[in-house]
């Protein structure tokens, strides 16, 4: 080989790697962090572990994925807007708490009317998680108080009030068709807890695309004052965004609650990082204006593909936590970048 080879193929090699560097750019830029993510997530976990990959896991997965894609659709709605709800596991926990109480105390006085019962009691838990919406919606419109210290404050209240409600205690005797059908039933084969998610996925997509409230949610969080200016009520579009947030959390909370048939005072500790997390992996910027529907339930997905795959790969749960951490970080990174590729000389 001369020496005047080497130059040449150098060349030929940028030449040949230039269109795949500007096709994972234009992927980045559209996508986010999401796609490299995934790859590399099955590539190491498959590595780890000869179950990984199997039909019976991945079905798994998407099972107990199904609570965080509910609870990360609706912090979407919040981060769109320019803010975040750090209350989502305090609705989970209010939601199930109050469900709960609502069929034990029902069903001792109505014990032939199962079904009654299970549809007052899922009104009931529906409404407290509403109610917690409402606040933080109030909160954050009506009073511009920051969303993080509104929602912090609520979440405290919230897991305090779940507590005082439950004595700490799980609250059982819950009516055995709520866990039948809820938590274990399935319709054609495929899982309840999984058609009640993909009926919520369909309802936000619409929402997001088809409906003026999913424009007046993007153009709220890529300019308020603009928006505003336009005509849009920026007051009423926040509230909405977080009462839906909180209603969406607070469907998974009851489908958790058909799970582990109890109601849980501790339900959903970790969703609030774990629901920012998968919502920044997939593209939805921290700076608001910016998030897709499919896009979101990837990334939920993807946190449930690393806490499934460190499980089987038996990973200790403190350092589970360390591992969440070190992706939302990542993330963040990352959507920086991003912003700066698409608007450049960005800070």
């Amino acid at each position: 080989m001369n020496s005047t080879s080497m130059p040449k193929q150098a060349v030929q090699s940028i030449r040949t790697a230039a269109p795949v560097l500007s096709a994972l750019r234009s992927l980045f830029v559209r996508l986010g962090v999401l796609p490299f993510m995934m790859v590399i997530a099955f590539a190491v976990f498959s590595s780890l572990s000869d179950q990984f990959l199997t039909v019976q896991n991945l079905v798994n997965l998407l099972r107990q994925s199904v609570y965080l894609i509910l609870v990360s659709l609706g912090q979407m709605l919040a981060l769109v807007t320019g803010g975040f709800d750090l209350s989502v596991g305090t609705v989970m926990a209010i939601t199930s708490v109050v469900s709960a109480l609502a069929m034990q105390s029902l069903g001792l006085a109505l014990p032939d009317a199962a079904w009654l019962v299970i549809v007052a009691g899922c009104a009931c838990g529906v409404l407290a998680g509403l109610t917690i919406g409402l606040v933080n919606g109030i909160g954050v419109a009506v009073f511009g108080v920051s969303p993080f210290i509104m929602t912090l404050g609520v979440q405290s209240i919230g897991f305090g009030i779940a507590l005082f409600l439950t004595g700490g205690v799980p609250v059982s005797g819950l009516p055995g068709e709520f866990s039948d059908l809820f938590g274990f039933g399935s319709f054609l084969g495929v899982p309840i807890p999984i058609l009640v998610t993909a009926l919520c996925v369909l309802g936000m997509g619409v929402l997001m695309s088809r409906l003026a409230i999913g424009t007046h949610l993007l153009a709220v969080g890529g300019n308020a004052r603009a928006a505003a200016l336009s005509g849009i009520d920026t007051r009423r579009t926040l509230l909405v965004a977080y009462l839906l947030c909180a209603g969406l959390a607070a469907v998974s909370g009851l489908l958790l609650t058909a799970r582990v048939d109890t109601g849980e005072a501790n339900l959903g500790g970790s969703v609030a990082l774990e629901s920012i997390a998968a919502c920044v992996i997939a593209g939805v910027s921290l700076r608001g204006g910016m998030g897709r529907v499919p896009n979101v339930v990837m990334g939920a997905i993807f946190i449930g593909l690393v806490q499934n795959g460190m499980n089987l790969a038996s990973v200790g749960s403190y350092l589970q936590m360390v591992v969440l951490g070190v992706l939302l970080i990542v993330a963040v990174v990352a959507d920086q970048v991003r912003h700066r590729m698409v608007v450049p000389g960005s800070h």
